[in-house]
């Protein structure tokens, strides 16, 4: 009778791996002819039946294009992986901190203010689109990378996420380090990060791959075109060369490789923070 469960288990598991496998290669088909159709003269591209494996290539000659053509690429590239690092960078740190704040110390006004920060979570970003120009445009901050950057330096959902995690940080450390004479900078940084150390590292690739991703941001803030950043120039290079479908293909191959690499690096991280927030759940 055990035996029979067993096999009975496995027969299952089998067959949820299956269709769990079904479902991936459904999902990744998008991404596979778009790589492969970056791989292709322009009038391979609707050849009837789909060819996935081209019969002709033209990798080369299609991401010199992309790279070294009209619209550099190489510039909208370094932009981004600018804005994008420095914006996590400091984000990191502001919701970290702000988090531990509500989190681990107690001063007046504390669930007030922790309240109205949520508030501003329901409000819609297209809202503050108005205030935040004029007053980056009054600051001298319009047009400039530093302006992206400050812009998203402080985050609500950073801030929300990571306090849940300092919250459940056992009062013990806390107090034990009290005892041994520790400030709150040592207890913050030697004892408090270290343990939320996964839920970090999830908002930082979360927070990189939004501000990659963002087209909003730098289509109002920016103007001058040596500032545009990866998804700007997406859309100028669509716009000129939307006709030619591998090109396109071949800039969007190109947009996402970054976050891919990151991902892939960074998973292990997304799925501990993931796990150790259901656990606290």
């Amino acid at each position: 009778m055990k035996s029979n469960n067993l096999q009975s288990l496995s027969i299952k598991k089998l067959l949820v791996t299956l269709i769990m496998l079904l479902v991936g290669a459904i999902f990744l088909l998008p991404f596979v002819w778009m790589l492969v159709t970056s791989f292709k003269f322009e009038e391979d591209v609707f050849h009837y039946p789909i060819q996935w494996l081209p019969v002709r290539w033209h990798i080369f000659e299609n991401y010199k294009e992309v790279w070294m053509g009209k619209y550099p690429f190489s510039l909208y590239y370094w932009n981004s992986l600018k804005v994008a690092v420095a914006t996590t960078f400091v984000s990191v740190i502001v919701s970290s901190l702000a988090a531990f704040a509500f989190g681990k110390l107690q001063f007046k006004g504390k669930n007030f203010l922790f309240l109205l920060i949520l508030l501003l979570y329901m409000v819609p970003a297209q809202a503050t689109l108005v205030p935040q120009f004029l007053t980056f445009k009054w600051l001298n901050l319009y047009d400039s990378h530093l302006g992206m950057v400050l812009l998203h330096s402080f985050s609500v959902f950073g801030t929300f996420m990571l306090r849940q995690f300092f919250v459940g940080i056992h009062p013990e450390f806390i107090e034990s380090a009290k005892m041994d004479g520790a400030g709150y900078y040592k207890i913050f940084t030697r004892i408090a990060l270290p343990l939320v150390r996964p839920a970090i590292a999830t908002y930082a690739i979360l927070r990189f791959i939004w501000t990659w991703n963002d087209y909003q941001t730098p289509l109002i803030f920016i103007r001058n075109e040596a500032l545009y950043t990866i998804q700007i120039g997406m859309s100028q290079f669509a716009d000129g060369e939307g006709q030619f479908y591998a090109l396109t293909m071949t800039g969007a191959v190109s947009a996402i490789i970054p976050l891919l690499i990151v991902f892939l690096i960074a998973q292990k991280n997304v799925i501990a923070g993931i796990a150790v927030g259901g656990v606290k759940g």
